[in-house]
């Protein structure tokens, strides 16, 4: 798979996982709306992190120093739950490349200081969940 081919499949589901949570819906109920199904990558991602949701959440919540879930902006709640999925369930995906293109979306999409945010949440979450030495 190519590079940009994946960074658009991190951004339709970016998309729709931002969808579904300001719709206040279920991720796969917004996948099962969509008139055409999104590539592979982008449904393992959306209904990994509907799967995994409290496992993703309660490791956010623990590293994200002063800030609780419901009070992080919605793209940046998105983005690293979508982050988090894949340093837990797709270790053939490099730790660099999640972290990074995480926070350029966080840039694109967010603020300059999400891009920070979801840098050093991402980061410390990696961790905990991957080798360092890896």
């Amino acid at each position: 798979m190519l590079p940009g081919t994946r960074r658009e499949a991190r951004e339709r589901a970016l998309a729709l996982l931002y969808e579904a949570e300001s719709k206040q819906e279920a991720p796969g109920s917004v996948l099962a709306e969509l008139p055409v199904a999104p590539e592979a990558f982008v449904v393992e991602l959306v209904r990994g992190v509907e799967a995994e949701e409290p496992r993703i959440d309660a490791l956010i919540s623990g590293h994200a120093i002063g800030w609780t879930i419901d009070r992080m902006p919605v793209v940046d709640r998105v983005l690293l739950r979508m982050a988090t999925y894949e340093l837990l369930a797709r270790p053939d995906v490099p730790t660099g490349v999640v972290i990074s293109e995480a926070v350029e979306l966080a840039k694109e999409y967010s603020t300059e200081e999400s891009g920070r945010f979801v840098n050093g949440v991402l980061a410390t979450i990696a961790g905990v969940v991957r080798n360092p030495q890896a």
